[in-house]
């Protein structure tokens, strides 16, 4: 029997399926070869995983990443292509972003295992995202300022630098063992209800709305603050604020910048 054949095999989750494995993204950013985008599609397949966007590939896949993809082309032509960031990480509840180097700012950090759990378990309610950065550098500071957490995989020291392929391979993988380690437990078990913590883009507003404000109220030098507004995003990005909470901190910034009546609640 083929494995065509085979009803019993699981199918590949699709985006939108509504499983925790098609709520997850892999986020590649301004990827240069596009070998490697069919190599992160099979690793990806490989493992269960279906969604990949692309965020200003310097080319979009051809030949040479149908060919490295290995019969994963489903995940090339059904990538979605981004112009910027935000846009990749729209809806997302979780984002992790992988780099192989430390920060002058420190960011919260996790293990690929870590990672995978972390996923999955957001991934239950929503859709979350894994950002992966450029073969040569990695990712930006500004980038990584849109993650929650850091993932750092714990290679040689001495040769610490991965292909971005084989990053991905590895990640997969540990969702994989994770989400098999879940699918054995009582899936009637009783689940406490979570918050529904702020969108990408929503986080995105707001910091936009706390830079102004900042530099509105006189706190914040407008040409010298990138490094507060890294260390302000890593502060809200660890406090997870879910949507209530945000529009609270925002009616704040608003009366801040006296937008709002000091006497509204005087009768």
């Amino acid at each position: 029997m083929s494995r065509f054949d085979d009803q019993s095999a699981p199918q590949r989750p699709r985006a939108g399926d509504g499983t925790p494995l098609g709520r997850i993204r892999f986020v590649l950013v301004e990827t240069s070869l596009t070998g490697n985008m069919g190599a992160v599609a099979r690793a990806m397949k490989n493992m269960g995983l279906s969604r990949l966007s692309l965020v200003r590939p310097r080319r979009l896949p051809d030949a040479e990443a149908l060919a490295r993809a290995s019969g994963a082309d489903e995940l090339l032509a059904d990538a979605a292509v981004h112009d910027t960031l935000p846009d990749a990480l729209a809806g997302c509840r979780l984002v992790i972003g992988s780099s192989a180097r430390r920060r002058t700012v420190e960011w919260p950090e996790v293990d690929p295992r870590e990672c995978a759990e972390r996923l999955l378990a957001e991934a239950a309610v929503g859709d979350v995202a894994l950002l992966l950065g450029r073969e040569s550098s990695g990712l930006t500071n500004e980038e990584l300022s849109a993650c929650h957490l850091l993932a750092h995989i714990p290679t040689n020291p001495s040769f610490s630098s991965l292909n971005i392929a084989a990053a991905a391979q590895v990640f997969a993988y540990e969702i994989r063992c994770a989400w098999l380690a879940q699918s054995g437990a009582d899936p009637a078990a009783a689940e406490q209800p979570q918050p529904e913590p702020a969108t990408s883009e929503q986080m995105e507003g707001f910091y936009a709305h706390l830079q102004q404000t900042l530099v509105d109220i006189g706190y914040a030098d407008p040409e010298q603050s990138s490094k507060l507004q890294r260390r302000l995003r890593r502060l809200f990005n660890r406090a997870r604020p879910d949507r209530t909470e945000l529009n609270i901190l925002r009616g704040m910034l608003s009366a801040a910048r006296g937008s709002k009546s000091p006497d509204r609640f005087r009768k």
